[in-house]
């Protein structure tokens, strides 16, 4: 079994992570690690409120035996201990955490310090699994092991579906706009709640740059030690809704050269065949479902497909103000392909290439 240490594990994301791999086959839990306040705990009791309930976000009962675990402090985890970490930290400690952690073991992580590193390949399973290569470049910085940030959950989706898209026909220009659910920010007790109830609030921090910059880095072309960015623009409006699980995005894409329904359908089901046909554990039968209906997709309806690890296109349709212009909506998971079981994902892949050892 190959060892793993969850670093950030009180959090949504990590308390995510600890789900997913409660079962799996060949990465076991073995060390968890979160801010002071929880060092020195059981899991189970650092998860513990005031009023004696376990704030447990997972989409599964907690696995008994990860409850037992003791906390360690994030700031003295020492990855010797383990073959692989995973780290779900805001991007400020992870900063400094992360390159502590790959002196000694691979790192995956959710957090966005490293994304925009030049050796540091931004990878989304069955998508760039080229960019894979430069993971080696960051043995120059003396590390055994290597940092391997997933994109922001925005980019997921989006990247996912533009993919096939780029490679048959090219992309001029892509405009997004995203419906994204509350877990993206996290969860928070009380009131705070009601600011999204009956409400859509119409600006994410930082969402939208991310989203320019992630897309054309994962859709970018890996040239000897560096990738060179797609160089189509994008431009997003990112909007927070009342919905608890799942981001849908209403896309605009002007193409290259000129498709008809019929290509880009099936340009999107060809997307990482063979990649879901490997037999990794966590991954879905396809990376994308098309939609006939076109009251399709509905995060409701279409955000666990494929185990939450599908991303559902629908509503496709020509755009006609622009030269071979196209329209469509996605629905994609945000806590499951766009964060925790993404990364289990990718390390799955690099543990069956021999990048992570056990």
């Amino acid at each position: 079994m190959v060892r793993v240490g969850v670093v950030g594990a009180t959090g949504v994301t990590g308390q995510e992570f600890i789900a997913a791999l409660s079962d799996h086959p060949r990465l076991q839990v073995t060390h968890l690690a979160a801010s002071a306040r929880s060092a020195g705990k059981r899991y189970r009791d650092a998860l513990r409120q005031p009023s004696g309930a376990i704030a447990w976000y997972g989409d599964r009962p907690l696995d008994p035996r990860v409850g037992e675990l003791e906390v360690e402090e994030a700031d003295a985890f020492d990855a010797s201990q383990v073959d692989l970490v995973f780290s779900c930290v805001d991007a400020a400690p992870a900063r400094e955490l992360e390159p502590a952690y790959a002196e000694h073991a691979p790192v995956i992580s959710t957090a966005s310090a490293y994304r925009m590193e030049s050796d540091v390949p931004l990878l989304i399973p069955g998508v760039n699994m080229d960019h894979v290569a430069l993971l080696r470049r960051q043995q120059e910085r003396g590390w055994k092991g290597f940092i391997a940030p997933n994109p922001n959950c925005t980019t997921v989706g989006l990247a996912i579906t533009l993919a096939p898209l780029y490679r048959a026909f090219g992309i001029r220009h892509v405009h997004m706009v995203s419906m994204q659910a509350i877990s993206g920010a996290g969860r928070s007790p009380g009131v705070i709640g009601l600011d999204i109830l009956d409400n859509i609030v119409p600006f994410i921090p930082k969402e939208e740059d991310k989203v320019a910059v992630e897309t054309q880095k994962v859709l970018g072309t890996l040239e000897g030690d560096t990738v060179r960015p797609a160089s189509f623009p994008v431009s997003s409006t990112c909007t927070r809704v009342p919905v608890i699980e799942g981001h849908t995005e209403a896309v605009h894409v002007q193409l290259e050269r000129p498709a008809d329904e019929d290509a880009i359908r099936a340009a999107w089901r060809e997307l990482g065949a063979s990649f879901c046909a490997a037999g990794y554990p966590s991954a879905p039968p396809a990376l994308i479902h098309v939609h006939d209906d076109p009251f399709r997709p509905q995060v409701r309806m279409d955000r666990e497909l494929g185990g939450g690890m599908t991303t559902a296109v629908g509503r496709l349709r020509r755009d006609p103000t622009v030269d071979n212009g196209w329209k469509y909506v996605l629905v994609s998971h945000n806590t499951k392909m766009g964060a925790a079981k993404g990364c289990i994902l990718l390390a799955e892949h690099l543990l069956a290439e021999g990048i992570i050892a056990a």
